[in-house]
């Protein structure tokens, strides 16, 4: 099962201060807009999103389709193959993607401590 690229999305207070904090633990913006409170940095292969304001808890983040430089791969699985899979596999989906569709889409899912996991395809 290809899940791609990982990454944590912060739920952060003020993107600013974030920002800066995670500067000096090396990481450099690497894509995003502070002007709309959400920034992707990076340091080596480990990404970080920092959110303010867009939801209340931690996220892990998978995006099928994409390397951890955010370039696209040649050979990936579908985020609704991905879905078909977990569920069979008897893990519960609480919000799902279209199956009848194609290209970018998402799901969720909350591993057993309730952490949320996001699988995010974007092409």
């Amino acid at each position: 099962m290809k899940l791609g690229a990982f990454s944590v999305s912060i739920n952060v207070k003020d993107i600013n201060v974030s920002k800066s904090f995670y500067e000096n633990l090396g990481f450099q913006v690497f894509g995003g807009d502070i002007t709309q409170n959400w920034l992707i940095m990076k340091n080596e292969n480990c990404i970080i999103g920092l959110f303010q304001g867009m939801f209340e808890k931690n996220i892990l983040t998978f995006n099928p389709g994409w390397s951890q430089e955010a370039e696209n791969l040649d050979s990936f699985t579908d985020v609704r193959e991905l879905q078909k899979q977990l569920r069979k596999k008897g893990i519960e989906i609480l919000t799902e993607a279209d199956e009848l569709t194609e290209g970018p889409a998402h799901f969720t899912l909350e591993d057993p401590d309730g952490n949320l996991i996001l699988i995010d395809q974007h092409r």
